[in-house]
């Protein structure tokens, strides 16, 4: 059975893969979903990431799109207790920003869609600068107040902003953030470490990484003269034409033969291994993604391994 990791300071215990639910009504239908689910929960999976505003960006999509299935699915099953349910506000149409009002009403017609009484982990999708980090906090240990959420964490923010949010909530005894969603990659490390990985480990928050795979770049099938039939497809093959990218192909490929493993699950193993990273994000379009993603829970790569993937993706 694989180990449960804290997150942060919440009292949650989460899968160390987090399931992405981009994807849920979006490239994957409601039946596909609940079969990716029903996967991902046979393995012990219990960590289910969503947004308000997925999949918005659809034709004829309004948003939460995603969350109703999730709600639909947990309906069916029966597990909400056992699942640790992931969502974000800021970005859905109806409900955009960061506004204390915008907050609690979007948190409202989350739990409504998710169909249940309590969100696990609210987290802020797009830092808003020009709302006072003391209103955000504020509407927020609202909604922890009355039982509406759990833990709340931020996705896309500075280190300054996020800072000022720990301090204040310190300050003023309320709800503080204990999860970070940064963009973090093999390819992709500039937009995590330093300051803020610094913040997160000084205040014991656990990142949850998104583009874990870089857009599907880091699961090895974008290679010179090959074309993916990918919504993504354009974001990932990008990174061939850059030096980095191919070196970490390479060391990927290598170290992938040496365990006899996916490239997806040793590209997750090394973000799994970096400091502060409590669970990547990954999401799949069909069942038979999902061993590849699923596989980060049960492989340790060695410290050379690890010292190969980091000097390759310098």
């Amino acid at each position: 059975m694989t180990s449960l990791r804290k997150l942060g300071s919440s009292g949650l215990e989460v899968f160390p893969l987090s399931l992405g639910g981009n994807v849920f009504g979006w490239t994957a239908d409601e039946a596909t979903s609940f079969a990716v689910l029903d996967a991902y929960a046979a393995a012990g999976g219990n960590f289910v990431d969503t947004a308000d505003g997925y999949s918005a960006w659809v034709p004829g999509h309004q948003g939460g799109e995603s969350e109703t299935i999730i709600g639909k699915w947990v309906k069916a099953r029966g597990n909400r207790s056992d699942v640790v349910i992931a969502t974000k506000v800021s970005q859905h149409p109806e409900y955009q920003g960061l506004s204390a009002v915008n907050i609690k009403a979007a948190a409202d017609a989350s739990l409504r869609r998710l169909d249940t009484d309590y969100i696990d982990l609210y987290y802020t999708h797009f830092d808003k600068p020009e709302i006072p980090v003391e209103e955000i906090i504020g509407a927020l240990d609202e909604l922890v107040t009355a039982g509406k959420v759990r833990a709340i964490g931020a996705s896309n923010i500075s280190a300054e902003r996020l800072a000022a949010s720990l301090e204040f909530s310190d300050r003023e005894g309320l709800a503080k953030y204990v999860a970070l969603q940064p963009h973090y990659n093999l390819v992709s490390r500039d937009t995590y470490e330093g300051p803020l990985q610094d913040l997160a480990a000084r205040y014991g928050l656990a990142a949850v990484p998104y583009y874990a795979l870089a857009a599907g770049f880091l699961t090895g099938k974008y290679r010179p003269g090959t074309t993916v039939d990918s919504p993504r497809a354009g974001g990932a093959a990008k990174h061939l034409e850059t030096e980095r990218g191919r070196r970490v192909l390479k060391a990927l490929d290598e170290i992938a033969e040496a365990h006899d493993a996916p490239i997806p699950t040793i590209a997750l193993a090394w973000l799994a291994a970096q400091p502060t990273v409590v669970a990547p994000i990954a999401s799949a379009r069909t069942p038979d993604q999902l061993p590849a993603l699923l596989g980060v829970a049960d492989l340790t790569l060695t410290e050379t391994e690890l010292s190969r993937l980091t000097e390759a993706s310098a």
